[in-house]
């Protein structure tokens, strides 16, 4: 009784039935008189009101589907997702805006010919391939959100971030300030690898037929965008990558700047430029610095980089590291924008526009516009739409093609994540923390009934005792689900039990350092340097992760001002970046202890 009493209230109140109501009273008051015309206009506006009830619906579906991708099945998912957005278009008014090309994706050409690419930008329906590009600006919006705040702000450029207001003004100054905290984000969470990895696959791997001089475990292109961030790992070029589309979904105009080959034409990065009033500002995602300006103070701009011979040679670190590049190799350079060719579509406009309030996300990004403030800079040789995305995809397709049919391939490229990408329990418990973790969700919602990153990543630190004991206790094989399959003998059961001992390792270690880096990133810097030190860095638990929980211990203890820790840490010989952590160790020492 009570439920349909609140159903009946519900209808009440709702606009439709108010619209209902009111052409109802109408018929009534005009009793003979023709009033059709009256009749019509509340019917047409019953209709709208439906309509809008409609279209708010299947955008709600698509949101809350985005938010929970992670936990659903992909390819039923995106198939769910691109039908609600087709739904929704189809309920638009109004010829969805401009369909010509822009002039700047001809820069695309090379990759993809022009046919193909008309069609894959000017379609006006959505796809499920359309669907990854809207997780990944759902995710990097998600976690612009968090990740924008004063406590995650490098304490090397606090106080020149402050005294630049007065030169650039307030909102290019506060756009620079958004840069350098995803600058930061971006350096700290995704953990450096060499650029090209493709010296390590063992010989025994066979090798895919990639298109365009690629090869396996080459750089840039041997992960998506999606993948670095997930993971937490990337090379400089893959780090620039995430800062960009970072950049991107905070409304910071930023661009990779590459050098290119007098011989070939071949665009080689070497930084990131982000463009805040009318300077071009440099982030180097090799160094995982932010490149100094004069006087090793504050941020370089281009116009300084290319005029002012200390700003590249202080790059050098005497006796151990010489940068690649001096002042007259970046005399001029190509602007590469980070947007995918979904980005530059008509539809992806329309549902940019679509979006309201807390649903907001760039999808759209008009690049001729942004390609002349670019071009309007000094030492820009040009803009060109970056082709790294669309070369990671086309990697990742033939990849999942030779997966499907080479055993020892698909062994090879899905084993070493299946820790995180895994359809197990372990891995799924491991990628919604993850997801939380990315989405800025770190502690229990009890009203939900939904666990934080810190309880997921909790639950992947099974004892050491339990683990070693997994081969021999069959009690906890029984809790873990583990039991040995028909036909399986013994000592293939061990092996798959050693097997499960590797992951669950893996998976441990990977969490705790995740755990590490969401204390450092709730402002607990104090328990953040605790967990690197006594957690990860443990030398009995080494992992892949040493590198980063090394800077990251460093990083934690800038807070404490335990100076020479710092120095020490930057400064160790076992890093990968030893590079750029000795030019922070000079910075600090300049900045702190002079």
């Amino acid at each position: 009784m009570l439920h349909s009493a609140k159903q009946a209230l519900t209808f009440a109140l709702s606009p439709a039935s108010v619209l209902a109501c009111m052409a109802s009273a109408a018929v009534l008051l005009t009793g003979c008189t023709d009033d059709s015309e009256t009749v019509r206009r509340i019917q047409t506006q019953r209709q709208v009101a439906l309509q809008k009830q409609s279209q708010q619906d299947h955008l709600g579906e698509t949101v809350s589907l985005l938010s929970q991708f992670v936990g659903l099945n992909e390819e039923k998912a995106s198939r769910q997702i691109s039908y609600h957005l087709n739904q929704w278009s189809q309920n638009q008014s109004g010829d969805g805006g401009s369909v010509e090309m822009p002039e700047l994706a001809s820069t695309l050409t090379d990759v993809l010919p022009e046919e193909n690419l008309r069609t894959e930008v000017l379609r006006d329906e959505f796809q499920p391939s359309d669907v990854s590009v809207l997780r990944d600006a759902y995710l990097f919006r998600q976690a612009v959100q968090w990740i924008d705040d004063p406590i995650r702000e490098d304490p090397l450029l606090v106080d020149w971030l402050k005294d630049l207001s007065g030169e650039i003004g307030e909102d290019a100054a506060s756009q620079l300030r958004t840069a350098c905290r995803l600058f930061d984000w971006t350096v700290r969470n995704v953990a450096v690898e060499p650029l090209d990895s493709s010296t390590n696959v063992p010989p025994q791997v066979p090798q895919p037929q990639f298109p365009f001089g690629m090869k396996l475990e080459g750089p840039g292109y041997r992960q998506t965008l999606y993948q670095t961030i997930w993971r937490g790992r990337g090379d400089s070029i893959q780090r620039a990558n995430v800062f960009t589309a970072l950049c991107e979904q905070a409304g910071v105009i930023s661009a990779v700047l590459a050098r290119q080959s007098d011989e070939d034409g071949a665009l080689t990065p070497w930084a990131v430029g982000v463009l805040a009033g009318h300077q071009i500002y440099l982030f180097e995602t090799e160094l995982g610095l932010p490149i100094p300006g004069p006087d090793q103070v504050g941020i370089a701009t281009l116009e300084q980089a290319r005029k002012e011979p200390t700003v590249m040679r202080r790059l050098d670190v005497a006796g151990y590291f010489d940068y690649p590049y001096s002042r007259t190799d970046i005399q001029q350079s190509v602007a590469l924008l980070n947007s995918r060719m979904q980005a530059i579509s008509p539809r992806m406009k329309k549902l940019e526009d679509g979006l309201t309030g807390d649903r907001r996300m760039t999808l759209y990004v008009d690049v001729d516009a942004v390609a002349e403030k670019l071009d309007a800079i000094p030492g820009v040789a040009g803009v060109r739409m970056w082709t790294m995305p669309l070369l990671a995809e086309i990697y990742q397709a033939e990849a999942r093609r030779m997966v499907a049919r080479d055993p020892l391939f698909s062994f090879y490229y899905t084993s070493r994540w299946a820790v995180l990408e895994g359809q197990d329990e372990m891995a799924r418990n491991l990628s919604s923390g993850r997801w939380q973790h990315l989405t800025g969700q770190f502690a229990d919602d009890d009203i939900e009934g939904v666990k934080g990153a810190r309880t997921r990543y909790l639950e992947q630190r099974a004892p050491e005792f339990e683990i070693s004991d997994l081969r021999i206790n069959v009690d906890l094989q029984k809790r873990y689900g583990l039991r040995r399959g028909l036909g399986i003998d013994s000592s293939q059961y061990d092996q798959q039990l050693q097997q499960i001992q590797m992951f669950m390792r893996l998976g441990k270690r990977t969490a705790t350092h995740w755990l590490a880096l969401v204390q450092y990133d709730d402002g607990r810097f104090d328990t953040a340097a605790n967990w690197f030190e006594k957690r990860v860095l443990d030398e009995d638990q080494m992992s892949m992760w040493e590198d980063s929980a090394r800077y990251n211990l460093a990083r934690a203890k800038e807070h404490a001002q335990e100076w020479d820790e710092v120095e020490e840490l930057l400064k160790s010989e076992r890093t990968y970046s030893g590079h750029g952590n000795r030019l922070r160790a000079r910075l600090i020492d300049k900045s702190f202890r002079e």
